[in-house]
């Protein structure tokens, strides 16, 4: 396999979700800035699921007129937008509008739209061009979409974004004792908002130039497979599998999804998993994080958003030699991150006063959650894809579609459960005192 190859992939899929995550990451750093203030997250969560427009029109699109809406000028376009919305908030991300007689950032909003359409859309364009090269790079792929998520978080760890220090105030005591209370101190970044934006336009231009490469460069060329779409590829150990199980296969009833290998039954579980895990992953877990987190400390918190950042690649690491396509892993692996999914949900709901707040060990077990709950589910994510890249072309786009159906009803309910309802109270890390 060509080293350039698998290179060019991981830069390919980072550049599928850099810009939201980033934009998301620096949050602590703008908010005090702008007169949305704490309701930004609110909104950005709506704009996000309003740009599931843009996926659900190429969706449609390969439906209804197959071969009509080229992948790769999409791709392009879509990029191209991506660095220049990111370029653009660099400059723009503070300015005001009056709309309805206050203030208003009109234009950090609408450009965090175009991200988002960006973003979305690369679910439905990215993964199906993967199907261009051979197998073993759609895992480099999801690698790199990992890291999308990881390195704007190690940038904003080295700006100091929302590192705070437990200052004693003494102009408030503790209503029951003389002990002085503490006030969090948000710390001044380490370099400013307009640099990091600037940095995500550089890393969409990094994607952009992977892309024409993975297009153009002669060493990819010969990693391409035989047809357009390479259906028909498949690695040594899936061909093994399938030559082992083709009789016991024979009888079973298939569907005309892909390539028929899996029946009806199998295909709506493998789907309504992949719902399950994006909407887990993306959209209910982490809405509550700093909930199920800060009680126990602003460390903990920070550790468990960088180390289950850093859990995601590192699954799709672990894919890269074992690429697994068992339904019955898939399933035991989405029952166990769904079990420490409900145990960091049931934390977040005890916020202030979780379990173990006043112990170490809380934090600790906090932690680990988090990395055990996204590396499993991430896993779960990498061996749907890979089964479903050997269902064809078509099939990669109704991948990238479920991706965003589950998030986005993931997002739908939750954001009544925090946003309106209020059903969760936050921790002050700097004053735990639960009995």
């Amino acid at each position: 396999m060509s080293a350039l190859t698998h290179l060019l992939a991981c830069l390919f899929g980072m550049g599928s979700w850099v810009a939201i995550n980033g934009l998301w990451v620096e949050l602590p750093v703008i908010l005090s800035q702008i007169p949305e203030g704490w309701y930004l997250p609110s909104y950005l969560s709506v704009l996000i699921q309003m740009a599931n427009v843009g996926p659900l029109f190429v969706t449609l699109m390969h439906r209804f007129r197959p071969g009509v809406l080229s992948e790769t000028a999409v791709i392009y376009v879509i990029v191209s937008l991506g660095a220049a919305a990111t370029f653009l908030l660099g400059f723009f991300w503070k300015e005001t509008v009056v709309v309805a007689g206050a203030p208003r950032s009109v234009a950090l909003l609408l450009l965090a739209f175009f991200l988002a359409t960006v973003d979305c859309t690369s679910s439905v364009t990215f993964l199906p061009f993967m199907m261009r090269l051979k197998p073993q790079y759609l895992t480099t792929y999801y690698i790199g979409e990992g890291v999308s998520g990881l390195l704007p978080a190690l940038v904003a760890l080295v700006q100091g974004v929302g590192v705070v220090h437990c200052i004693d105030d003494a102009s408030e005591q503790n209503a029951t004792d003389s002990l002085p209370t503490l006030r969090a101190q948000q710390q001044p970044a380490n370099f400013s908002a307009e640099v990091f934006f600037f940095f995500l336009s550089a890393m969409m231009l990094l994607c952009l130039l992977a892309f024409l490469l993975l297009n153009h460069h002669p060493a990819v060329a010969r990693e391409k497979t035989k047809s357009q779409y390479g259906s028909e590829v498949k690695d040594k150990t899936w061909v093994a599998k399938s030559t082992a199980t083709e009789s016991r296969r024979a009888s079973r009833q298939k569907s005309g999804f892909g390539l028929g290998t899996y029946s009806r039954m199998q295909v709506l579980y493998i789907f309504v998993v992949l719902a399950w895990a994006n909407a887990l992953t993306n959209a209910v877990l982490p809405s509550v994080q700093s909930y199920s987190c800060i009680p126990y400390g602003n460390t903990a918190y920070h550790l468990s958003a960088t180390m289950s950042a850093a859990a995601n690649p590192l699954a799709c690491f672990v894919a890269t030699f074992f690429p697994m396509r068992s339904l019955r892993l898939m399933g035991s692996l989405t029952l166990v991150g769904s079990g420490v999914g409900a145990f960091i949900m049931s934390m977040a709901a005890l916020s202030p006063c979780p379990l173990l707040v006043n112990n170490t060990w809380g934090g600790i077990v906090m932690v680990l959650a988090w990395i055990i709950f996204v590396l499993t589910l991430s896993y779960v994510k990498v061996i749907i894809g890979v089964i479903l890249r050997d269902e064809g072309h078509s099939a990669l786009v109704w991948c990238g579609a479920v991706v965003q159906l589950g998030s986005l009803l993931g997002a739908i309910t939750m954001f009544p459960m925090v946003s309106v309802y209020n059903l969760f109270a936050s921790g002050d890390p700097c004053n735990t005192r639960c009995p």
